[in-house]
């Protein structure tokens, strides 16, 4: 599913028109980007939780030349489903 159908479906869901639920939508991803960049994680109840977690430096290998590299530390999203949501999925 793209964007397009995803705002589609939404939209018929919400009885709203498509314009009106694609604001909603940016609305709703720029309040959560900037919770990420604040540092807190963003927690929908029967979805799961969404976090931004450091990942440190590292020393990786490629192993088809053996030359060792320096990966720099990153932010990176992560998300835990809900037993919730789990359980739905089974």
């Amino acid at each position: 599913m793209n964007n397009k159908q995803f705002l589609t479906e939404l939209s018929g869901k919400c009885k709203l028109s498509s314009e009106q639920t694609e604001r909603q939508v940016q609305a709703l991803i720029g309040v959560m980007e900037n919770l990420w960049h604040e540092g807190d994680s963003v927690s929908l109840s029967g979805f799961g939780v969404l976090e931004v977690k450091k990942k440190n430096e590292r020393v990786s290998v490629n192993p088809t030349t053996g030359v060792r590299m320096l990966v720099p530390p990153k932010l990176v999203l992560t998300y835990k489903p809900s037993s919730i949501l789990k359980e739905k999925l089974k």
